[in-house]
């Protein structure tokens, strides 16, 4: 899995977006800044599953799907640490809708079309590396792991963020000792840019990042 809260990733200089022809330079903006488009808020996937903008609605399930993964997710996210508490996931609901509303932080829930309201992991578009640029984070639940939904829905998300306005380059940042997380930007074409240095913040991680990158 990725690295999917701002807090657990360091932010990475981004480059200068590109400059029209005769035109003035493309939008561009530092971590924090607004985008001036939106991705859907709703992706339909093959294999029966869908990416949902995350809502308040989602949070007892969302919980209920932190606290079933939570010795799945420790080895790579800070914030497994400790189970949540629904009151907690719904404040961050709350919150990642303010993000979404923004247009700084595009957060999604991943679930089966045969289960409405399931949720079997989480999706970002990450606007913290950069201008001109998207970090996608996610995770997906042990009992789903091995069936392609990671790869799939950052394939999705890879596409949604390119056709945003302003979006010249999407990334993907892994420990290098996670393997399965680096196997899904390999399968989506990405190019593995540099390894670099990072605080060891999960018990699984190695100190060294990869940074993988995909440019329009």
């Amino acid at each position: 899995m990725s690295r999917p809260t701002p807090r657990s990733c360091e932010n990475v200089p981004g480059h200068a977006a590109r400059t029209g022809a005769g035109g003035p330079p493309a939008w561009t903006r530092r971590p924090g800044e607004a985008s001036p488009g939106r991705p859907p808020e709703l992706l339909q996937l093959a294999g029966g599953i869908s990416l949902h903008r995350r809502s308040v609605t989602h949070a007892a399930a969302l919980n209920a799907a932190v606290r079933a993964n939570l010795e799945h997710l420790r080895p790579w996210l800070e914030w497994a640490a400790a189970a949540p508490s629904p009151a907690q996931t719904e404040e961050l609901a709350r919150a990642g809708s303010a993000a979404w509303d923004a247009g700084t932080d595009f957060i999604y829930l991943v679930g089966l079309d045969s289960r409405p309201g399931s949720v079997i992991g989480s999706f970002g578009l990450h606007g913290r590396i950069g201008p001109g640029a998207l970090e996608i984070g996610y995770w997906v639940s042990a009992e789903h792991v091995g069936r392609g939904i990671a790869t799939t829905a950052a394939e999705a998300l890879t596409a949604a963020a390119l056709a945003l306005p302003g979006i010249e380059r999407v990334e993907i940042h892994c420990d290098q000792a996670n393997g399965a997380s680096a196997a899904v930007p390999r399968k989506l074409g990405f190019r593995l840019d540099r390894t670099t240095d990072a605080a060891v913040r999960a018990p699984g991680e190695t100190g060294r990042q990869q940074i993988w990158v995909k440019e329009r």
